[in-house]
């Protein structure tokens, strides 16, 4: 092979290899962006999704807004499960500083969420969300003519208030209060349902309980307003607890509450706007 033959050889090989390694750079530069943008494709498909139980514990008052609000969080957060514990917001609030699981607490008043908070046991600071006002529930068609708070001290009458340590009941005192009246009730019920209770059941002639209750009976009772109650509406906060067992799930429970469309809900059942 003559020298101009051999060196025609090496120029080809050399070009040769050239060729090859751009050819495998290509390769793996395609191979990087096609595995680049798949793993953003993935990221942006797969967002964090809910799961689990959240646990929310609630005024009584709140037992059927409450109750709507959960079975619309199931829906839009499938996997998940709403479960509440309703009551008087007082011996909630007990429950949760002696140790009761829960994520969320809903509570009638800024006093019994005060207990909670008091002890360390929430996360954050809480919100009050709406409001309520009292009504005085009567026997359907009223048959007492009960047209005032001031007519509940008639002699005879059959009157149950909420106990004292009770939102409910620490409001009517309050309308009581200033109204300067004195009632002396057959009995003290632990939670507005309780109260409302007696009346549906003809155990009770009346009761004072919230406008929300009112409305939740339907024709089991029938409601009457005073002015001494623009004197007692109670703010209902309400709050994550610091060791939330979901707490992602609470946090989403809250923003629907306090959401347009949780807000309709409430003040569908009679609540005021915050």
């Amino acid at each position: 092979m003559t020298r101009s033959a051999r060196r025609t050889r090496r120029t080809l090989q050399v070009a040769g290899a050239g060729a090859a390694a751009l050819l495998a750079l290509s390769a793996c530069s395609s191979s990087d962006d096609s595995s680049t943008g798949s793993d953003s494709s993935t990221s942006a498909s797969s967002p964090d999704k809910l799961s689990g139980t959240v646990t929310v514990f609630a005024a009584a008052s709140l037992k059927e807004s409450f109750t709507a609000l959960g079975k619309e969080f199931e829906q839009e957060h499938p996997g998940t499960k709403v479960m509440f514990s309703f009551g008087g917001s007082d011996s909630l609030a007990a429950s949760i500083t002696g140790g009761a699981p829960a994520d969320v607490f809903a509570s009638a008043s800024p006093k019994t969420m005060a207990i909670v908070t008091d002890k360390g046991d929430a996360s954050g600071t809480p919100a009050t969300f709406v409001r309520n006002q009292l009504e005085i529930a009567t026997l359907p068609g009223n048959p007492d003519k009960i047209a005032s708070l001031k007519d509940l001290t008639k002699s005879g009458l059959k009157v149950v208030l909420c106990d004292k340590t009770v939102p409910c009941g620490a409001a009517a005192q309050k309308a009581l209060d200033a109204g300067k009246l004195k009632l002396t009730p057959v009995s003290y019920e632990q939670d507005v349902k309780a109260a409302l209770t007696k009346v549906e059941l003809k155990e009770a002639d009346a009761a004072v309980v919230y406008k929300t209750d009112v409305n939740a009976a339907g024709d089991k009772v029938e409601g009457v307003d005073f002015p001494e109650s623009a004197d007692a509406i109670n703010d209902y906060p309400i709050v994550q607890l610091k060791d939330a067992p979901n707490a992602e799930a609470a946090e989403a429970f809250i923003a629907l509450v306090q959401s347009a469309d949780g807000q309709k809900v409430l003040t569908e059942a009679g609540f005021l706007k915050p």
